[in-house]
Formats: C-alpha cells, sequence, structure tokens
C-alpha cells in the first residue's frame, strides 16, 4: 500500500487527487492532509481518510478545528504545518498542490525527506528550479509531473533515447479568451475571465489561463523537468485540449499524448507511475471529437508568455519576480482592483525595474520574492 500526503487537499488537484485515492482506496493510505482555510470540506476529508496529521493556515483555524477531528490525528498551521505534512509522515510520496510559491520550502522539505513528489506546484520550478532539481538528484527522488502539459511530455519519452530528442511542444487551450481581441479585453470581468472552455480549475490558475501566463509558467517548468534549453521548448494553441502535448524526434517523428481534458488521468499516472490502472475518466472517441484544430502563438496577443520565455533565458531570480509578480497581479485582478490586461503591464513594468541574480541562494529568492510584491502591489 502507497502512503500519500496532499498538500492543498482542498484545491482542485488536491480534492481530484483524493478521488483517484479514494477509487482505489485498497492500494492507497494517505498520511497528511494540508489545506488553507476550507475547514469546512478538510474535515469531511479527516473524517472520511483519517490522516494522522493535517494542517491548517492559521492557529486560529488549527484551535477552531482541534475538537472536531478524529483522535489520533494531529493538527498543525502556517509554514511549519505545510512541512510537517510534507516531511513528518511516514507518506512514501508527497502531491504538491498548494497554489503559488507557498509550495517551495514544504517541496525541499519533503524532497530532504527523500519523499517521491507528485508535483502539481510549478512554481515550486519557477521560483527555485536549480535549487530543487540539484537537491532531488542528491537524493534520488523522483519528480513526477501533474500537470497534464508536463505529464504528457514525460509519457511521451518514457523508454525514449533523450540524445534523439528535437524538440517538445506543450499546447495551450487560449483560456477563457482566446477568440477575443486585445481591444476587446479592455472591459472584460472577473466573472468573464472564470469561464475556462475546457478545464475545471481554481480561480488563480484559470486567470493564468487566460493571461498565458500559466503556459509561460509550464514552460519554464518544462526547462527544468526536462533539462532542456527553451530552445527546444515551444508552444502550439489547441483549442480541443485533445492533445495534451508532443515531442518530436530528429528523424521528425511525432509521440502525442491524447485524452479527454480530465486531470483525474494525470493524477493518477503519477500516483501509480509505472503501472496504469483502470481510471474514471470517460474514453476518448477521435470519431466524436470531429477535428482538431492548431494555431500559432501569437507572442503580441499574449504578451505574458513573451515575458516568461525572456525571463527564463535570463535566468536567475528573472523567473521568482515573474511569477510573483502575476500572484499578486492576479489577486488584485480577483479582488476587482485592476483590469484585466494591467495583470500583464503591473507584470512587465516590475520585470523591467527588476536586478537579476544569476545563480540565487533559497534566501536570496525569498527576498526577490517578497521585495517584487511589494512593487506590484503599488503599482
Amino acid at each position: 500500500m502507497k502512503k500519500i500526503s496532499v498538500l492543498g487537499s482542498t484545491g482542485s488537484i488536491g480534492t481530484q487527487t483524493l478521488d483517484v485515492a479514494a477509487k482505489h482506496s485498497e492500494h492507497f493510505q494517505i498520511e497528511g492532509l494540508a489545506a488553507g482555510g476550507n475547514t469546512d470540506l478538510l474535515l469531511e476529508q479527516v473524517r472520511r481518510f483519517k490522516p494522522r496529521k493535517v494542517s491548517v493556515a492559521t492557529r486560529e483555524l488549527a484551535e477552531r478545528i482541534q475538537s472536531e477531528v478524529p483522535a489520533g490525528t494531529e493538527v498543525f498551521y502556517g509554514d511549519q504545518g505545510l512541512i510537517e505534512i510534507a516531511a513528518g509522515t511516514d507518506a512514501d510520496m508527497v502531491v504538491t498542490a498548494v497554489m503559488g510559491s507557498l509550495g517551495l520550502p514544504s517541496t525541499l522539505a519533503a524532497i530532504e525527506a527523500g519523499k517521491t513528489i507528485g508535483l502539481a506546484n510549478k512554481e515550486t520550478l519557477v521560483t527555485a528550479g536549480h535549487i530543487v532539481t540539484a537537491l532531488a538528484r542528491e537524493k534520488g527522488v523522483k519528480l513526477l509531473p501533474i500537470d497534464s502539459e508536463h505529464s504528457a511530455i514525460f509519457q511521451c519519452l518514457n523508454g525514449e533515447n533523450r540524445k534523439d530528442l528535437a524538440s517538445i511542444t506543450l499546447t495551450a487551450s487560449g483560456g477563457s479568451f482566446r477568440d477575443r481581441t486585445r481591444e476587446e479585453l479592455k472591459h472584460v470581468t472577473v466573472e468573464d475571465a472564470l469561464k475556462h472552455p475546457n478545464w475545471s480549475m481554481g480561480a488563480k490558475i484559470t486567470i493564468d489561463s487566460a493571461t498565458m501566463v500559466n503556459k509561460g509558467l509550464e514552460v519554464i517548468e518544462a526547462h527544468w523537468l526536462f533539462d532542456l534549453p527553451y530552445e527546444q521548448i515551444n508552444v502550439l494553441l489547441h483549442p480541443e485540449s485533445i492533445i495534451h502535448s508532443f515531442v518530436e524526434f530528429r528523424d521528425t517523428s511525432i509521440i502525442a499524448q491524447l485524452g479527454n481534458p480530465d486531470m483525474r488521468v494525470p493524477i493518477q499516472y503519477a500516483l501509480t507511475y509505472p503501472e496504469r490502472w483502470d481510471s474514471p475518466a470517460q474514453r476518448l472517441s477521435l470519431a466524436e471529437a470531429g477535428k482538431l484544430q492548431f494555431r500559432e502563438m501569437d507572442f503580441e496577443r499574449f504578451p505574458c508568455l513573451r515575458l516568461a520565455y525572456e525571463c527564463g533565458k535570463m535566468g536567475g531570480t528573472a523567473t521568482t519576480a515573474f511569477n510573483a509578480a502575476n500572484e499578486v497581479a492576479v489577486a488584485r485582478f480577483l479582488r476587482k482592483e485592476i483590469s484585466f490586461l494591467q495583470i500583464e503591464d503591473i507584470i512587465e513594468r516590475v520585470l523591467e525595474r527588476h536586478h537579476n541574480i544569476p545563480e540565487p541562494e533559497l534566501a536570496e529568492i525569498e527576498d526577490c520574492d517578497k521585495r517584487t510584491r511589494e512593487a506590484a502591489a503599488k503599482l
């Protein structure tokens, strides 16, 4: 039986991870759950899966739920609580599904403890890819991707000789506004932006999909996961989200991974790797799909993707600044303090002022993250 801890258990990836675990309950035991402030859902999960340890965002929330968790379940909170769930249980695998750079310290702690990582927190590699991948190599820890695009690339490369690889291509749905012009984007609302045409995701990642920041983060993550230069990482607009990504080899052969858009498939593959088990997802019928569409990526229409490539190639703290500025800008948009197009404006203005540190230590990354957030909050 595989023992699992889930960081971000009440979010979209976290709840779907627990769905997969419940379907195969004879194979999985939930050791730890960490959530933010959704204590009602967390308590439901605790009663169902009976983890040994749980964590919430604050001391007040921890005190509130203490009397409601089953006997034998310890309650933690805050940053240290996340680290406890990541590294302080008997879990064999930790699914890192918390949103944003908050996931970095707990992921590093889990790697240090020798846990296999089911990586759904792309910001961990975006902000500190050189540190995370180096530590994973040192500890002999697997980083198994959960994002549908990176899972697709991972699957396409299985059994292949890496020296024969020519390029990888991440597909992008285009998000809520893929068919709108930039002029039409001037007056879109938060409610408009949250209507993703293909995927059911959390608010932040849905906005990131609309700005194409999410694809930019995935490009940077792919650079670290697959040890590839940015010149070998492409993005293609694919509205149907059926081809999740593909690889091309030097003999011009292309291998792609296809399926209906259902995050339970890449989640389950990470949990059961290298095996494949029955899935609750609906089987893909290409006859019913009828046709698949593709468009070249327009970097003028989606400037945030251009900025992500530029930051990735620059390296150092540039990607940390890109991510931090975006997290603040998206939060401000969701609070209706700024317009949709001001998200990319804030990111670009922050990056114009950024002083890059080429090979940052963890403390320098944390300082950059803090200073960038302060700057983005004022613009």
